[in-house]
């Protein structure tokens, strides 16, 4: 995917920002310099100051400090303003050839309820915003090493979950908002960046669609949470939105450099629990047959030790920021490399944004212009492969020095006599890193363009038109090396090492067309907004089929695999309309109601079409007569809504309700003659009765603010109950045409409470310190899954491992998702489990098939405290995060723990969990509830400390920052991670700890 006209873009601007600032002589224009102070007298940097009828500006420094050269000789009005407090106009008369002073003291903006806060198609007033809805800023993003936008926010909005799936650069991350909001189907935010609703179902290639973005781009984050806030975007908002706001220019803003650059290292922060080798031996010659202690070796090998490593990361970004004539604009170059914490492991990002917004017919028309385009590559690392590390004999070592190896390229294998491997032994793990390349590159471009046109004639009335696209292309391929002792063939055609090369591509594309009017009115002392608007949009993917090769690449592994279907398609189409009126009466009663029709190609006509409607109320109590002048409240505000939103995101089955065919594969084919044939394999599984699932959600909220709003606070309560579930479900026998199908199957519930609290602990003139804590209890319960036989207990699900289709987790009737579903321990006198004895829960007198509902994985408390301390030119900040009342099944010890593997004339033997000292388990028990643990956390997700420099080398600000990321767990739980998405601990990327130092240069 190329993009030339990207760079005849920047060419273009680079140009216009060079004719935007014209020369005069020297006798003709003098200099504006001052200071920018709060009413403490400390320097406000940042704070905008523009030359009031020109294009001349400034931004002031860290100290508050700014100057504007070649303003013309006379008479001037300055006009400075920066976020959070009161703006300020100056006169002042610039002498020809002369520097003018002009110093300006900002009133704190108090309440700082009139700042605009983005929401679903436009902006409100803070005050004025009915439903429960969050806004973080760049002041308040967590600080360090970020290289996916979803870290910018982890620990700062109450009810929102932030859970990575692994270490590994780029690693996807499950977020939640309320809880899960459905089974199966995809319970994740919509995310909308810069008003383009954006595919969430990723591309193949990227583990993390969102680390196509570059961070340091993004200026906001908003998080609308209850469905009066998100309702307007109907059907995808079940799991709640997030509004991305990425970096924009001023206009009247003089050109301005800006460089941040970041290094960082990065190290195993947690680690899989193992025996060292003397360990192993001896509890292997203590517990296990005397042939399998034969096989051991001499060597000591931390395994570990040669698959991890300490990683280097570079994160370079350079932005233009500035003024060409009338046209503000902001462009910026990212550069991102970073290796992984596992060898071969590492992404590479190379991102490009361009923003331009101009205003032009007297200031009737405000065009937007956004777009952000990425090349990442990858190299991913197989994380069962890392999990094998912990599994693998330390008595082996990693490279062999007998000849018989050297088919494998010199490392150590488990082989027979003959040299063909041992079956069923597992592959050297540093091996089956060096020898496996997992490639992709991955090009994205979010694009749009936005007229927003105040209607001449008609005061109040504007039209919007917004104009959008959301293109990616994915390739890739992985190539296993003929050494591999894990890609052996066994195939008589072609026996032996052959190794193997496999490409994958993928296309995707949405295309989105927006357009709405919207008319306000001043009625007395009402005001009212009314906004009526269409929708469409269209998500396409496509992409060839491939065969499998030999390494050489031309030699198929399967002779006799052919192509019957080359290519593969889906496309899905929504049409939408939408209205909201918001009224404000006396700034004291406040009204916001939505309505929103979406139509989707992925149901049959008379379902397809679904109505989201939504109603918001607020009453500012604040300013009724009887507390308008009360000193200690400068804000309290109750909030109630209703609303429902829809789901219909059931990844890319997008023909799931329609009768159809599809071509066979290359194993289901006639031979007629000397050759083989393709035929249609025969009608797909198929439910036309497929429909929406809905969730309904009742919010009550108040916010409150004391001494002039040094201490805020947000209290919400809500209930949110999704029905007509989306979940793939087991089909009897002989029912349809598969024995799996998505279906509407019942429904369930999401009851709680969030706190968010803001204090401004000290202000002073040198110090200041602001604390932010956020607080989220949420109860999951499925309440209904819709008529079943007799005796059904739920859908099991949560892969566990130790054979085929062993689960550990259900969905159940009165319990929460994917709670355990396992048997109840029993232990010994000793304390010590007793190795096949379960509570006999039913009372038949045996335990075949009594399990029982434990715990669930999903945390019932989310907590996130923040500080920033500021002292001078010191700044110290820190976030933790703490999840409470999650439990993790430790794969890892269900597996290792026990002597199974000692006990069996294998030829081999696995490395032992040390918990396998207290269990003494002769075989694996994969169901005991012994290994569903505690997995409670408290975690430092960043500590930093920044100096300000000021000016450095003609630079006009200088900022030094050293941060660490991951830097203390605190956790009883004895896996690598207690913090695991879906609660099941196996084949996990363990998560890093970085140390990063930064720079901020400003020219």
């Amino acid at each position: 995917m190329k993009h030339p006209y990207l760079a005849k873009l920047l060419f273009l601007l680079l140009l216009l920002a060079g004719l935007g600032f014209s020369t005069r002589a020297q006798a003709q224009t003098g200099s504006i310099s001052g200071k920018v102070l709060d009413n403490k007298g400390t320097g406000i940097p940042g704070a905008t100051v523009l030359v009031e009828g020109s294009t001349l500006g400034s931004s002031s420094n860290v100290d508050g400090t700014f100057n504007i050269p070649n303003v013309p000789a006379g008479p001037h009005t300055l006009t400075i303003s920066f976020v959070g407090y009161t703006s300020a106009r100056v006169p002042v008369t610039v002498v020809a050839g002369q520097n003018a002073s002009a110093d300006a003291t900002l009133g704190e903006n108090t309440t700082q309820l009139a700042e605009a806060v983005v929401v679903g198609y436009g902006t409100q007033r803070r005050q004025d915003i009915t439903g429960a809805v969050t806004a973080i800023d760049s002041k308040q993003f967590v600080q360090g090493q970020v290289t996916n936008p979803e870290q910018l926010i982890q620990g700062k909005v109450a009810g929102v979950s932030i859970t990575s799936a692994g270490g590994a650069p780029g690693a996807s991350s499950t977020i939640r908002i309320r809880g899960n909001t459905s089974l199966t189907a995809n319970s994740d935010p919509l995310y909308v960046i810069d008003g383009v609703p954006v595919d969430k179902n990723g591309i193949d290639g990227a583990s993390n669609p969102l680390s196509l973005i570059n961070p340091a781009d993004i200026a906001t984050f908003t998080v609308l949470k209850d469905a009066s806030a998100t309702a307007i975007y109907g059907n995808r908002a079940s799991g709640g939105v997030i509004l991305i706001t990425t970096k924009k220019g001023l206009q009247g803003e003089k050109l301005r450099v800006e460089l941040n650059s970041q290094t960082g290292i990065s190290t195993v922060a947690r680690r899989y629990q193992t025996l060292s080798a003397d360990e192993f031996r001896g509890l292997i010659k203590a517990n296990g047959l005397d042939s399998q202690y034969k096989t051991l070796g001499t060597a000591n090998t931390n395994w570990q030790n040669e698959i991890f490593r300490t990683a280097a990361t570079y994160d370079n970004t350079v932005s233009l920021i500035g003024s060409a004539g009338k046209v503000p604009f902001r462009v910026s170059y990212g550069n991102l490399n970073q290796e992984g914490i596992v060898i071969t492991n590492k992404l590479q990002r190379n991102s490009g944004s361009v923003s331009l917004s101009p205003t032009v017919l007297d200031g009737h028309l405000r065009i937007d212009v956004n777009a952000k385009g990425t090349v990442v590559d990858n190299r991913f690392a197989d994380y069962g492969t890392v999990a094998g590390a912990a599994l693998y004999d330390p008595t082996q070592p990693v490279m062999s020095g007998e000849s018989r190896f050297a088919r494998y390229g010199g490392y150590f294998q488990y082989i027979q006599p003959n040299g063909n491997p041992l079956g069923n032994a597992p592959g050297n793990p540093v091996a089956s890193l060096n020898n496996t390349r997992d490639i992709s590159r991955v090009k994205r471009l979010i694009g749009n363009v936005q007229f927003d046109y105040k209607v001449h004639g008609i005061e109040g009335l504007r039209a919007n038109l917004n104009l959008g696209i959301d293109a990616s292309r994915g390739r890739g391929y992985k190539d296993i090396a003929p050494t591999d002792f894990g890609n052996y063939n066994t195939a008589s055609a072609n026996p032996g090492l052959n190794g193997s090369y496999k490409e994958y591509a993928q296309d995707k594309d949405m295309h989105l067309l927006e357009a709405y009017l919207a008319y306000g009115k001043q009625v007395g002392d009402a005001k009212f907004d009314l906004q009526l608007g269409h929708a469409y949009q269209d998500f396409s993917f496509q992409g060839p089929n491939f065969l499998t090769y030999r390494s050489d690449r031309t030699t198929l592994i399967n002779p006799d695999e052919t192509l019957t279907n080359s290519n593969y398609y889906g496309k899905l189409v929504m049409l939408s309309y939408f209205g909201r009126a918001t009224a404000n009466v006396k700034d004291k009663y406040l009204l916001t109601a939505t309505l929103r029709n979406d139509r989707t190609s992925r149901f049959r006509n008379d379902v397809r079409s679904g109505w989201f409607p939504a109603l918001g109320l607020a009453w500012r109590i604040k300013n009724e007569d009887f507390l308008k002048d009360n000193n200690t409240f400068s804000e309290l505000k109750l909030r109630a809504g209703y609303g429902r939103t829809g789901q219909q995101d059931l990844g890319q089955g997008y023909y799931d309700t329609q009768a159809r065919y599809v071509l066979g594969s290359s194993g289901s084919q006639y031979l007629f003659g000397n050759g083989a044939t393709g035929f249609i394999a025969g009608p797909q599984g198929y439910n036309s009765d497929l429909k929406w699932e809905t969730t309904n959600t009742y919010n009550a909220g108040l916010d409150l603010g004391f001494f002039e709003n040094r201490l805020t606070a947000t209290i919400d309560v809500y209930q949110r109950t999704a029905t007509d579930l989306l979940a793939r479900i087991n089909l009897p026998a002989g029912s349809n045409l598969t024995d799996r199908l998505d279906a509407n199957i019942g429904s369930l519930r999401n009851r709680g409470i969030e706190l968010g609290l803001n204090y401004g602990v000290l202000r002073s003139e040198n110090l200041n310190w602001d604390v932010n804590l956020n607080g989220a209890y949420n109860v999951n319960k499925i309440t209904d899954l819709g008529r079943q036989l007799p005796g059904f207990q739920g859908y099991k699900t949560g892969d566990i491992g130790g054979g085929t289709g062993f689960t550990g987790q259900i969905n159940a009737v009165g319990q929460p998702i994917n709670s355990f579903y396992v048997y109840q321990q029993v232990y010994g006198a000793d304390g010590r489990p007793v190795q096949g004895v379960y509570v006999d829960r039913d009372g038949n007198g045996t335990t075949t098939n009594d399990y029982y509902y434990y715990k669930q994985a999903a945390p019932l408390v989310t907590l996130g405290f923040s500080s920033n301390v500021t002292y001078k030119k010191l700044v110290f900040a820190f976030t933790l995060r703490s999840n409470l009342g999650n439990y993790a099944y430790n794969g890892n010890a269900a597996t290792l723990a026990n002597y199974a593997n000692a006990k069996a004339s294998l030829g081999f033997v696995n490395n032992l969990n040390p918990d396998v000292r207290n269990t003494g388990f002769t075989t694996q028990q994969v169901f005991s509830d012994y290994y569903v643990e505690n997995a409670s956390f408290l975690r430092c997700q960043n500590i930093s400390l920044g100096y300000n420099v000021g000016k450095v080398l003609g630079t006009s600000n200088l900022r030094i920052t050293g941060n660490v990321q991951n830097a203390f767990l605190i956790t009883k739980y004895t896996g690598v991670d207690p913090e695991i998405p879906n609660g099941i601990d196996r084949n996990f990327y363990p998560t890093a700890r970085t140390y990063t130092l930064g720079l901020a240069l400003g020219f």
